[in-house]
């Protein structure tokens, strides 16, 4: 298994958890530009946003979406956060497996840069 948050799931890697159930796992960032910034993925390996399915990855997708919102405001960002989830090397994702961060508590700006 080379992918580096499949590791993260299966407790190969350490991470610093938030939150884990059955389908997901939601852990801080390493590198984080915002006082809250985690990343929230599947457990289920899916390396891209185009490898998801809508016949059945739904549910999944919307439980994905959902964590991120109860997480987000359980960190203290009521007053704003932001999402984002990168695709393929010109979309600026680095690591194959789909996840969404969550970055927030500063004021944000567009374009990102």
């Amino acid at each position: 298994m080379d992918c580096l948050f499949c590791k993260i799931v299966a407790g190969e890697i350490p991470a610093r958890k938030l939150y884990e159930d059955d389908q997901v796992i939601a852990f801080h960032d390493i590198g984080a530009p915002a006082p809250v910034h985690f990343l929230v993925i599947p457990k289920k390996h899916i390396a891209t946003l185009h490898d998801l399915s809508e016949k059945d990855d739904k549910v999944l997708a919307g439980h994905i979406l959902f964590t991120a919102q109860r997480l987000a405001e359980e960190q203290g960002c009521q007053d704003g956060f932001r999402v984002v989830m990168n695709c393929n090397d010109l979309g600026g994702q680095t690591v194959y497996h789909i996840h969404m961060h969550v970055l927030g508590q500063r004021q944000m700006h567009w374009p990102p840069g």
